[in-house]
């Protein structure tokens, strides 16, 4: 079954025309964490190289550089990047700088804005967000509908076509 890698947020949404974004969302500025000035990235990208000293980041747009890495409370990161930022702000990477994966293997971000069809081929939504969930990813449309990403649901995802194929009796 394809997998999804890395956060992406509702507000992201694309519909299924609009060109791929130039940058992917990796984090969200979160708490204060210590007295340095780092903080604790919420909805983190899983591939904690994002997050490495030297490592750049994007926040919201504008270029900053990881001086400060740690690790917090179980798999959870705290940074301190060469300047002060906004906590709630999305930090990103230049999606041109992602390495390639494996067939079958999505980011998030190729899935957001997939419009979703049903076995039939009648529109049922498009794709909102991928949110994690403890056995499999589910995939939220922008008709409020959760779907699990998981083979016996989604029958192929065509990315180049921005659309998603689901196999017979998930849509109700």
């Amino acid at each position: 079954m394809p997998a999804a890698l890395g956060p992406t947020s509702a507000t992201c949404s694309r519909l299924p025309t609009d060109p791929e974004p130039a940058f992917v969302r990796v984090g969200r500025v979160g708490r204060p964490h210590g007295l340095d000035g780092a903080f604790v990235v919420e909805q983190a990208s899983e591939d904690p190289s994002r997050y490495a000293i030297g490592a750049e980041l994007l926040v919201d747009g504008e270029p900053a550089v990881v001086v400060v890495s740690r690790q917090v409370g179980g798999q959870r990161r705290a940074i301190k990047l060469d300047r002060a930022v906004e906590r709630g702000a999305e930090l990103a990477v230049r999606r041109d700088a992602l390495p390639e994966l494996p067939a079958e293997t999505y980011y998030v971000s190729d899935l957001v804005g997939l419009d979703v069809v049903d076995e039939r081929g009648e529109h049922v939504g498009v794709v909102r967000d991928v949110l994690p969930g403890p056995a499999n990813d589910v995939l939220e449309l922008d008709t409020g509908l959760l779907l699990p990403l998981v083979e016996d649901c989604v029958r192929e995802v065509d990315v180049g076509g921005r659309r998603l194929l689901l196999n017979p009796g998930f849509t109700g």
